[in-house]
């Protein structure tokens, strides 16, 4: 992902979950980007060039870890 496409996804990313910590970083793989909120990474941005058609899929993974400390 170059540095236009990151910038238009974490101010789409911003907007959506009224959150100005969100940060998307470029991995160096190109085509991937990993979302953080403050210094934790939350997920990783894939774009998907599929049939001509351009768009992007979020992963982020829950751990049962995680689940517990909420509690």
């Amino acid at each position: 992902m170059n540095k236009t496409e990151t910038a238009k996804l974490q101010d789409y990313l911003r907007r959506k979950f009224a959150n100005a910590n969100i940060r998307v970083v470029a991995m160096k793989t190109g085509d991937s980007a990993e979302v953080f909120i403050g210094e934790e990474s939350i997920g990783v941005l894939a774009d998907d060039k599929e049939d001509g058609d351009d768009s992007f899929t979020f992963r982020m993974a829950i751990l049962d870890i995680d689940l517990e400390e909420e509690a």
